[in-house]
């Protein structure tokens, strides 16, 4: 694979690379309409691969939060066509990496030494990269390493990053108005943490001390002599990509094993520590030798503050979605309901939020919950076709509910995934002997 000496880092530099992607779709869009004559179903699906293509390739070379608003759209497996799903979910850890010279400079910069001068070996072809930084291997005595590199510029191009993106945001999800800044901020604030390296070590040594207590996971140790605001070193932990795993055979036993640790861990910090791993993506989870699921990156937590744990879980109640006023009530708490709504508003997502939240929580009703049934999946699909083609939604705001929604609802969607991808069966409330 070829490797970047540099990475676009300018404001102008990395706005000329989305405004050459937009020719290109362009140049699509022209081919379709020619082909949509012969065979419009075709055409359609080579538009979304054309379309695909040209986006994951303009992204991948600026990498940072522009990939990482990829990546977060490609666990959105039912809202998006599967030509976006399948590249995108390449943005989770396969692009390329940063040469070698580039590497020991940010080395240099960041620790005041080179990689030889600090470990007994160093892999100068890192294993794997993705969205805001790529790991390389590294030896130091008897202890295997994984050594995560920021890439230079991401940062500091965060906010500029977002500001391209977001006209595409704004018309994929169909909002309005100041209020969807509150989004944008909240997606802007979690990128920032997670450049920040001294920020995740502090958070991935406080959770996992905490999970430590769930049977069947494992984390790696964290090195903070050997780590700084742009560099990670931890161990090398041994073990086949959850998605890679799920791609094999395996034994139903084996799925619901890990499944339900990937349960337990995920129940556990969120009403436990009421923060949570907000990034349940196949590519930072690895299944071991030993049969255990492996946690490997916790820069994205979200915290989860009373005034929203607290009305999103009592939704989650069959009797309160079912009675009528505390229902209401819990909309506005949650801000999914507005003082300013008119009356047809108000109706319309009373009923679509009555649905969507009877399926999304329908596993919290039972005491153990098939993940690998279709049953549950076509429901969601359902819902999510009907209500992408009706023209309701498209003429009212589409800023809907509060700003920790973004990184809940991501959370759940990619634990519901990951765990369908497993075919795993749970004990839902087993993990609470853990908690104290």
């Amino acid at each position: 694979m070829k490797t970047l000496d540099s990475i676009p880092t300018g404001k102008i530099e990395r706005a000329g690379k989305l405004v050459k992607t937009g020719v290109k779709i362009g140049g699509n869009y022209v081919k379709y309409y020619g082909k949509k004559l012969v065979n419009s179903q075709t055409a359609k699906d080579e538009l979304d691969q054309d379309n695909a293509e040209d986006i994951y390739d303009g992204l991948k070379s600026l990498k940072g939060s522009a990939l990482k608003v990829a990546q977060m759209l490609s666990m959105e497996k039912n809202l998006l066509p599967s030509a976006y799903v399948e590249k995108f979910s390449l943005s989770q850890f396969s692009v390329p990496p940063l040469s070698a010279p580039l590497v020991r400079k940010t080395f240099k910069k960041y620790l005041n030494k080179y990689p030889e001068d600090i470990f007994d070996s160093f892999d100068k072809d890192s294993i794997n990269a993705a969205s805001i930084g790529q790991v390389h291997k590294a030896k130091k005595g008897d202890k295997d390493l994984a050594v995560k590199i920021q890439y230079p510029g991401v940062a500091d191009s965060i906010s500029s990053d977002l500001a391209i993106v977001k006209p595409i945001a704004i018309r994929m999800f169909n909002l309005k108005g100041k209020d969807s800044e509150k989004y944008f901020k909240e997606v802007e604030n979690k990128l920032v943490e997670e450049t920040d390296y001294i920020r995740e070590l502090a958070q991935s040594e406080e959770i996992t001390q905490a999970c430590a207590v769930i049977p069947n996971m494992e984390f790696p140790k964290y090195y903070k002599d050997l780590s700084s605001e742009r560099i990670l070193t931890m161990d090398w932990m041994k073990g086949k990509h959850l998605s890679e795993f799920t791609q094999i055979g395996f034994d139903q036993h084996l799925g619901n094993k890990l499944g339900q640790a990937l349960w337990d861990f995920y129940m556990f910090q969120i009403h436990n520590l009421r923060k949570v791993h907000a990034d349940p993506h196949p590519g930072n989870f690895l299944v071991s030798t030993n049969e255990t699921l492996i946690a490997i990156d916790f820069g994205c937590i979200k915290e989860i503050p009373d005034e929203f744990y607290i009305p999103y879980f009592e939704l989650a109640k069959e009797d309160n979605i079912n009675n009528d006023v505390v229902f209401m009530e819990k909309l506005y708490e949650l801000e999914i309901l507005t003082k300013t709504d008119s009356n047809k508003e108000l109706e319309f997502f009373k009923v679509l939020f009555k649905e969507m939240l009877t399926i999304f929580t329908s596993p919290f009703k039972e005491e153990e919950f098939d993940f690998g049934a279709d049953e549950f999946w076509i429901k969601i699909a359902e819902l999510s076709e009907r209500y992408s083609k009706d023209e309701q939604i498209r003429k009212m705001n589409g800023n809907r509910g509060s700003k920790h929604f973004l990184y809940m609802n991501r959370t759940f969607f990619g634990l519901y995934n990951l765990l369908h991808d497993l075919k795993a069966k749970v004990k839902v409330n087993d993990f609470r002997k853990y908690m104290h």
